[in-house]
């Protein structure tokens, strides 16, 4: 690098760090900036002699997170300083004594916690991602500040991962969907939730994110007209009222579009929600409710209001602090749009989350509002013993659920997830009284312990001292807290009862000859198919494993594993049923190779996505089914790219031209005379494609249909999705999967 780029960079570098300052969205004071100016010159000088694989300055990276965190997540210079300092003691000399020694105790913890989260990331010997995840979750209970800059990290590496190779892409892609945009919805950081949600979608499905960003940046001026017709229609009204405001049109995140896409099994020009007014409004605390309804009425006087998609979050606020009412109105032309209003203080929360919602806090400090902020997470961390991927996934479910507002006999108000049952609500008030459930009342009537509450629902819970949870409340519930205390509850009469099973087992194998070591139980897990230890001396215990069994054992000790393990490397198909439901693939046409060499291996298609020919696909490598195949865009992709990356094979079909393969398509419309014969005509005589079984119906004038066809390959289902679409009267036309 010459003089002249050093110069310009070393400019580049400062003009970064005062933009740092001049951006906080906290107050910094004198001591504050010589905090966060220290924190940059130890920075500056630890990573002079590094470089990104884009080829810039490393030091831009920590001060590019600094700038979220002060900025986007609004924290104040403890957390700058400790954003600066982020990668100095895992890429450096430095360590958090060196730290602690130069700054504070505070700092020092800060920059440690995010050093672990780094390294156990980059931990390989992990049995399977979900497990690096809970460890990292867990620093929740140390300083929740530590897992907002981590946010801020990973915003700014999908940023800039274009040099990155795509394997690399999609993994970390697929991490940030499985775990942090959850993690930033829950903690009200909706903006970078937004932002990590699109990044995801543009390594994981390039294709459509870029289809859909077209298809947005084409419309965009026609939307804009739109969104101007109706916010001057609102203008003049509010203006009349005396309301101060502001009014921001937004198109709707590639993310959200694309979920709904999938969702409703639609095109893109067919939802038709893909943009939202915002309505910011000044008020002073004590007009904030009464001021929201004024410019609800003001909107409803205008637009027609969908009753359904009325959206209160003023009257009860979500758990996350985030504020508004939602309304969704018939706008002009026929079209629905979303108006949201806030206030400018709902709006810093929605925004901010965290930091925003103890600015607001009678002057409370940054530091001293996280306990109380912490209670909302430490429930999903209660459940730190179980499995790995349950833990994670239970994480996720508290994360990202919707809410309910329920109440108690004495009219207290609880919120819930939704889906959530009337067991979930007891367990809610307390573990005690969860465990000790023998039955619930709402709204006056007796009900199963299963029953999903609604909002509004008042629950009565009635117990007893000599109830106990049995393993059917596991289905009864759907929040991690209750499944937490159940399991708890009932492994710990598993353990007593597998105690007493391996004192009985030990007893038993004596009598024929055999020591019951480390190995022996290893063997008689394999033998009865078990998964634990525990799960063999609990067996035993209850005498589900018979004498007769353990004497099968003692006589076939040595042919049986060795017979064993030979069909486990095998995995092939071994009844007849598996033999007919597995595809057809010719060797020639049709077969998916893997990786750069462009093997070909043994796979099946997975039920969760039905792939066929065309598709773009993976391969996943089971621990009994050999190669699984997936869709790309399959609901269990994300997490099974986040979780077993190591397990991940690239895939691609090299022909499909010969075989046939069996696909499902839902047709939806107006029933109208001769429409069957249409049909028929388009699929049979039209495109040569062979119809292996019809379904149709009407109701009232609506027209259902189902196809079973054989088609060849994916262009060809496609070519034929798009005719039928083109018949008069038909309205909707989607691929059916089944899991």
């Amino acid at each position: 690098m010459t003089e002249i780029d050093i110069e310009k960079e070393n400019k580049a570098i400062a003009q970064e760090y005062k933009e740092l300052l001049r951006i906080s969205y906290q107050t910094l004071t004198d001591s504050d900036k010589k905090l966060i100016r220290k924190a940059f010159d130890v920075a500056v000088d630890a990573h002079k002699d590094q470089r990104r694989k884009s080829g810039e300055a490393y030091i831009f990276h920590p001060i590019a997170v600094a700038k979220i965190v002060a900025s986007e997540i609004g924290l104040g210079a403890t957390s700058i300083a400790a954003a600066l300092l982020h990668d100095v003691v895992e890429d450096t000399p430095i360590t958090v004594e060196d730290i602690e020694r130069l700054f504070n105790p505070k700092v020092a913890q800060m920059v440690e916690g995010l050093t672990k989260i780094s390294l156990v990331q980059k931990d390989l010997n992990a049995s399977i991602q979900a497990e690096n995840f809970r460890k990292m979750i867990l620093t929740l209970n140390d300083d929740v500040r530590v897992i907002l800059i981590k946010l801020a990290d990973r915003l700014h590496n999908m940023q800039t991962m274009e040099s990155m190779r795509e394997d690399k892409q999609t993994k970390i892609a697929s991490e940030t969907l499985y775990i942090y945009a959850p993690l930033a919805h829950r903690l009200g950081l909706y903006n970078i939730k937004t932002k990590l949600e699109d990044l995801g979608l543009k390594y994981t499905e390039p294709a459509i994110y870029n289809d859909i960003l077209g298809k947005i940046k084409e419309t965009k001026e026609e939307q804009d007209a739109y969104i101007k017709d109706i916010s001057d229609v609102l203008k003049k009204s509010m203006d009349e009222e005396g309301v101060e405001y502001a009014i921001k049109g937004r198109p709707k995140s590639i993310y959200s579009i694309r979920r709904k896409m999938k969702a409703q099994g639609v095109s893109f020009d067919e939802v038709y929600d893909k943009f939202a007014l915002r309505i910011v409004y000044k008020s002073n605390p004590h007009d904030e409710k009464f001021l929201a309804w004024k410019i609800y009425s003001i909107v409803t006087d205008h637009y027609r209001p969908s009753p359904s998609r009325l959206r209160d979050w003023i009257s009860s606020p979500k758990s996350t602090g985030y504020e508004a009412l939602h309304i969704t109105v018939m706008g002009p032309k026929g079209r629905w749009v979303e108006i949201q209003v806030r206030s400018e203080r709902m709006d810093e929360i929605a925004e901010k989350g965290y930091a925003a919602h103890y600015k607001y806090k009678n002057g409370a400090t940054e530091e001293s509002g996280l306990d109380v902020w912490l209670n909302l997470l430490r429930e999903a961390l209660e459940n730190a013993e179980t499995n790995a991927v349950d833990f994670v996934e239970d994480f996720k479910m508290n994360l990202y659920s919707k809410e309910i507002f329920v109440f108690t006999p004495k009219g207290d108000i609880k919120s819930l997830p939704k889906g959530a049952t009337s067991l979930d609500f007891a367990f809610g008030i307390h573990s005690e009284i969860g465990i000790r459930t023998r039955g619930t009342r709402v709204n006056g009537k007796l009900v199963p312990l299963n029953y999903e509450l609604k909002s509004g629902d008042q629950i009565e819970v009635i117990t007893s001292p000599n109830q106990k949870p049995t393993t059917h409340w596991l289905d009864y519930v759907t929040t991690a807290r209750a499944k937490t205390k159940i399991k708890n509850v009932l492994n710990e009469d598993t353990k007593k009862i597998g105690e007493e099973g391996k004192e009985l087992l030990t007893r038993k194998l004596k009598h024929l000859k055999i020591t019951l070591n480390e190995k022996t139980v290893n063997e008689l897990v394999n033998f009865f198919k078990l998964k634990t230890s525990l799960d063999l001396f609990y067996r035993v215990g209850i005498g589900a494993i018979e004498n007769q069994q353990l004497k099968d054992y003692a006589a076939q000790k040595s042919n049986t594993f060795i017979s064993f393990f030979k069909n486990k490397i095998k995995r092939t198909a071994t009844t007849p049923e598996e033999e007919i439901n597995k595809p057809i693939v010719n060797s020639n046409y049709d077969m998916l190779v893997f990786g750069k060499e462009h093997d070909k291996l043994d796979y099946k298609f997975s039920p969760c996505c039905s792939p066929i020919p065309g598709d773009d696909v993976f391969g996943f490598v089971t621990v009994n089914e050999g190669i699984k195949i997936h869709k790309s865009d399959c609901p269990n992709a994300i997490g099974l790219q986040s979780n077993y990356a190591y397990r991940i094979m690239t895939a691609k079909w090299i022909d499909s031209t010969q075989e046939e393969f069996k696909a499902i398509i839902k047709i939806t419309g107006m029933d109208s005379l001769g429409l069957t014969n249409q049909l028929t005509k388009v699929i049979s005589n039209n495109m040569h494609v062979n119809i292996q079984s019809i379904s149709l119906s009407t109701d009232a004038g609506i027209f259902h249909g189902q196809v079973t066809v054989v088609v060849q390959n994916n262009t060809i289902l496609k070519k034929l999705i798009a005719n039928i679409r083109k018949i008069e009267g038909i309205e909707k036309v989607s691929r059916v999967y089944y899991s």
